[in-house]
């Protein structure tokens, strides 16, 4: 079941975009696979990531090898996610 996964870190969107370079992704490009959809937005204290996963494993296996290093490579702190249970969710299609 498809899982919302939401991660709020302290830093700023200059140590997102090194983490998302170090991850080899680019802004409107394809996302990794095993990731339905992903948002970013500035927050008061840093910035907030949204993602929607195909399942909390798969997540969980992308930020053990890819996000916790990159982010820890970019100065920034391990986040403390939140996980939602996703009802629905609609991705552009073509």
């Amino acid at each position: 079941m498809a899982v919302a996964v939401v991660m709020d870190f302290e830093g700023s969107l200059d140590q997102y975009d090194e983490v998302v370079g170090k991850m080899g992704l680019t802004p409107g490009g394809p996302t990794p696979p095993g990731a339905l959809f992903h948002w970013v937005t500035a927050t008061e204290n840093g910035f907030r990531v949204t993602d929607v996963w195909e399942s909390q494993d798969v997540f969980q296996a992308f930020a053990e090898e890819h996000i916790g290093p990159n982010a820890a490579e970019a100065g920034l702190a391990p986040p403390n996610p939140t996980f939602h249970e996703v009802y629905n969710h609609f991705i552009k299609q073509g």
